[in-house]
């Protein structure tokens, strides 16, 4: 089983967090919030990832220090659940449809955390949430889950569309990058023989 079990707990922050590459799609997801909640719930649908997240975080100050603290725990998850990549597919990507939105990840387990994010998010706030953190997010992400991200709106004038859009594509490319290749079950898919750092 392609687990982890990770915890966290900081000054601004405390969290419990567990993952399964191979599940259903099954979440259960408080984060504080709500929006961050939806997003993940979605995510995990969507990658088929079965997924728990409990935070406990300095939301009266904003939600910034949670979403980024959430972001690095998923991120230490997937790198630990897909340990040595062997077998994985490696690469992965989706253009997903929104509504009038339309999103577009590519996801490459390279062993070296690169995002490149190209979001034109119009309002500042969906519901109580700063936009702007969508990208704290992936950022955190990225980083910890040592992989290359690229996100890219295709269309799109709705905020909550198109960040909704951008986590359920970019489970669905996860999904895709960490399958297991029946082709290279026992390898590392990379000439150099591994894909860390």
């Amino acid at each position: 089983m392609r687990t982890a079990d990770i915890r966290r707990k900081t000054g601004e922050t405390d969290i419990a967090l567990t993952l399964n590459l191979d599940g259903r799609g099954e979440s259960d997801v408080a984060t504080g919030c709500g929006f961050l909640d939806h997003m993940l719930t979605l995510f995990a649908r969507h990658g088929r990832f079965d997924l728990t997240v409990k935070c406990q975080g300095d939301t009266w100050v904003d939600d910034h220090h949670t979403v980024e603290d959430v972001g690095i725990c998923l991120g230490d998850a997937f790198a630990r659940a897909l340990g040595d990549l062997r077998g994985v597919s490696r690469y992965g990507s989706c253009t997903l449809p929104m509504d009038e939105a339309l999103i577009l990840t590519a996801v490459d387990l390279s062993g070296r955390g690169m995002l490149c994010y190209d979001l034109q998010i119009p309002t500042e706030k969906v519901g109580t949430f700063d936009t702007e953190l969508a990208e704290e997010f992936f950022l955190a992400f990225t980083r910890r889950a040592n992989l290359t991200l690229h996100i890219r709106q295709l269309a799109g004038r709705n905020s909550h569309h198109i960040i909704e859009g951008t986590f359920k594509s970019l489970g669905r490319s996860l999904r895709q990058a960490a399958a297991i290749d029946p082709a290279f079950a026992q390898e590392i898919p990379s000439t150099k023989g591994v894909l860390q750092g």
